[in-house]
């Protein structure tokens, strides 16, 4: 058992000794890809559901103007039900209500998530290709012509 114990604490000592060294190039630009496309889903579910506030916003401000007990038809779970208006309404305007509260909740994620890739870009000096190409291609040479070329691999060039 204690020799158990030595080989956990050894294995937990790698690989907390592994994550303070710098990581290689690949995982740099891994992790950094995984970041950049956690943020994109947060866009594409904020664009979604911003889609389906203003759908929602729409048919509030329709069933306003129709008397309330009028018959309306509502999908709920993939079944379309018989409602009147005065029940379908308060119905509407929670799930509208609900849905803004859930953007705000992802658009300060998605800022946060934006600082944190800003933070990673600038620890790891990652550019993007295209961007600052006539920057890079300056620094570089004159890296190179003052005899720090041995650094020009710690930036990463992102696709």
């Amino acid at each position: 058992m204690a020799s158990n114990g030595n080989n956990m604490a050894s294995k937990a000592g790698s690989s907390g000794g592994g994550k303070q060294s710098n990581p290689s190039a690949e995982q740099v630009v891994a992790t950094f890809q995984r970041m950049r496309q956690e943020q994109r889903n947060m866009a594409s579910k904020a664009a979604e559901l911003e889609m389906e506030s203003n759908e929602h916003s729409l048919v509030i401000d329709t069933l306003k103007d129709v008397d309330p007990s009028r018959k309306c038809f509502r999908l709920v779970g993939g079944v379309l039900v018989e409602r009147t208006v005065k029940e379908v309404l308060p119905a509407l305007q929670t799930n509208k209500d609900q849905i803004s509260k859930i953007l705000e909740s992802i658009s300060t994620k998605m800022q946060e998530k934006g600082r944190e890739l800003t933070e990673y870009r600038e620890r790891y000096n990652i550019r993007l290709v295209g961007e600052g190409e006539a920057q890079g291609q300056s620094t570089e040479s004159s890296k190179d012509s003052e005899g720090g070329g041995s650094k020009s691999g710690a930036g990463v060039l992102v696709s």
